[in-house]
């Protein structure tokens, strides 16, 4: 299955959240944020059929009875508002799990940035995507259209992580591109301290930043039993050692780095979560939906 192909049962669990700015700028007087929502008492956009999840109340009853078939009312307001996903796609983002070697993290990453993408549509938001590579980013530039998804999908279909990415040469095309009321959403692994200090620079400068840790399921877990040869992908360095002797040691030392790193950018406003390679991509943005204060 690709990245980009989301099953029913998570595409219904993503109706129900959302993504919501933080910045003072895009607030309206009742809390939430000018998006072009769809929905409610706004200006009638257009008819859809019904999808399990949609509130029973914006059925057209009326349409129900002469053809036989659910449709609801869409709805929509225009905003300046624009999710952005900045996606790492440095050589350590092609780590797998021993147990599934042909899903990367990077592959981990698109699905994440394909349900961010579905949750902004259903709330009209515009969204773009930059790819921080190593021989220079991507810039796809946000839009409200639903073929935006699609034109999304065939840039990042052929991309495969190699390389580090030049972070500090990057992060003046970021502030150029991201407005301080837009959401920017960081993927990455975490492990690159440039990518680091770009979100922190980005959220020091005013910006919404969230931080989206991706691990493997193997990080997680550590489940390794015999000897091994670990490898850095970006620095080459390899490391030998008995999988079961080095578990505990690691899972202490990695999960004090996670909390320094969590730390460290909540320090400088940015939202943090963590999300492993191997779990559904809503509960990381479920987490990110949560009431955050800035540092």
């Amino acid at each position: 299955m690709s990245p980009f192909d989301l099953p029913p049962d998570l595409r219904s669990r993503l109706r129900r959240l959302s993504l919501t700015p933080r910045a003072a700028a895009v607030l309206n007087g009742d809390g939430h944020h000018a998006s072009r929502n769809r929905g409610g008492a706004m200006e009638f956009a257009q008819y859809r059929a019904y999808e399990r999840g949609d509130d029973l109340r914006r059925i057209d009853w009326k349409l129900y009875s002469r053809s036989d078939k659910f449709f609801v009312r869409d709805a929509e307001r225009e905003s300046p508002v624009a999710i952005w996903v900045v996606l790492d796609a440095s050589a350590s983002m092609g780590q797998t799990d021993l147990a599934k070697p042909s899903w990367t993290r990077f592959d981990a990453a698109r699905r994440l940035t394909a349900a961010i993408i579905e949750v902004a549509l259903q709330q009209g938001d515009r969204f773009g995507v930059i790819v921080a590579q190593a021989e220079g980013a991507i810039v796809l530039p946000p839009s409200s259209d639903s073929r935006h998804r699609d034109r999304i999908r065939l840039a990042l279909s052929p991309l495969r992580p190699k390389g580090v990415p030049q972070w500090d040469r990057d992060l003046k095309l970021l502030g150029e591109r991201i407005a301080p009321g837009d959401l920017t959403i960081f993927i990455s692994d975490g492990f690159d301290d440039t990518c680091v200090a770009a979100a922190e620079r980005l959220a020091a400068s005013g910006r919404d930043v969230s931080f989206v840790q991706l691990l493997t399921g193997d990080e997680r877990d550590f489940p390794f039993d015999r000897s091994l040869l670990f490898r850095d992908p970006e620095s080459d360095i390899a490391l030998a050692g008995d999988g079961r002797g080095l578990r505990a040691d690691f899972l202490t030392r990695f999960a004090e780095a996670r909390a320094a790193l969590r730390a460290r950018l909540e320090a400088k406003g940015a939202r943090f979560v963590e999300h492993f390679s191997d779990r559904d991509p809503d509960q990381p943005i479920q987490d990110l939906s949560r009431p955050a204060t800035r540092g």
